[in-house]
């Protein structure tokens, strides 16, 4: 039984009995004398429970408040020290997937947390400490907008952008309604109802510019409709037209990639002399392709002749770069 799991055994003893001896605290505790003090010590100075020693019962007992003040109870949410140790883990994840970007809505947990733990073994900071999350592609640039978005998102409220699309190198306009916010790959995207465009777009919140909520109700989608049309696409890219890729991997790459999940609904299967063939659905290349060139020789692609040729005219151009 772990500390805070104590207190509650501690509170309802006392609730229950007009009178709590030592023993009792000890026996169904299973602790120590100088355990039980210190329990004691805790619930009285950091929570301000009202214990008292009532000689003439030979125990400890609830004091009676007086008129008008507060009646004194463990906080509605606790936790043990598992849940916590949990919860500040979470935390920790959140922290180093942005940092700063919830720091003062997650500050105040995390103060509780800490109280909760108190000096027991696996302090916050020796959670903190044995954990590390390492970013691979996470694009370095604040997000200033993000808990403007996030409100307008749960609030239902149009929002007007200024969007900058880094491969035409521009920025437009737009008036969104915003639909779901999506952490993928490091980054923060917004799927979002473009009202310019009269379609779902998926915007990279780093390259949102401006935002100003608008007085109006955001067009609500339903569920179905954006599963639709977001699941068929690969990666963070969606669209209805879908085209179907066949991968082929070595036998000796499918050890790795024969365990890794590309789409929900890739097909998978081993030819004649054991490697790897993958198939999987895409309505925009863009992304695929990064992912199939990561292999290298590793991976050939058989189908569509499209990409296959795309990708034959990226390997010849990039051997350039090593023939001079």
């Amino acid at each position: 039984m772990d500390r805070s799991e104590r207190f509650y055994k501690i509170d309802q003893l006392l609730i229950h009995h007009k009178a709590v001896p030592v023993s009792t605290f000890t026996e169904e505790l299973g602790i120590s004398l100088a355990t039980f003090k210190r329990d004691l010590e805790y619930l009285r100075d950091r929570l301000n429970a009202p214990i008292v020693w009532d000689r003439d019962a030979g125990g400890y007992r609830y004091e009676q408040p007086a008129t008008n003040s507060p009646v004194f109870s463990l906080p509605g949410l606790w936790f043990n020290a598992s849940e916590a140790h949990a919860l500040l883990l979470m935390q920790k994840l959140l922290k180093d997937i942005q940092p700063g970007l919830l720091g003062p809505q997650i500050e105040p947990l995390q103060t509780r947390l800490k109280a909760i733990l108190g000096s027991e073994d696996h302090s916050t900071e020796e959670v903190e400490s044995r954990f590390r999350l390492i970013h691979a592609a996470r694009r370095i640039t604040p997000l200033p907008h993000f808990e403007s978005i996030a409100s307008a998102t749960l609030n239902r409220q149009q929002i007007d952008i200024t969007h900058y699309n880094r491969e035409r190198d521009d920025t437009t306009h737009r008036r969104l309604s915003p639909q779901k916010i999506v952490f993928y790959r490091d980054n923060w995207y917004l799927d979002a109802w473009c009202h310019l465009r009269e379609g779902l777009r998926s915007f990279s919140i780093d390259t949102i510019r401006t935002i100003e909520t608008v007085n109006a109700p955001a067009l609500d989608i339903e569920t179905q409709i954006l599963e639709d049309h977001f699941k068929h696409g690969y990666g963070i890219f969606a669209g209805q037209i879908v085209q179907w890729a066949k991968l082929r991997f070595s036998r000796e790459r499918a050890r790795w990639v024969s365990s890794e999940s590309w789409h929900p609904e890739q097909r998978t299967s081993l030819d004649d002399s054991g490697r790897y063939l993958l198939e999987i659905p895409y309505s925009d290349e863009r992304e695929l392709i990064m992912d199939i060139l990561r292999h290298g020789d590793a991976v050939e692609v058989l189908e569509p002749a499209a990409l296959r040729d795309h990708i034959q005219r990226i390997f010849t151009s990039a051997l350039k770069n090593y023939s001079q």
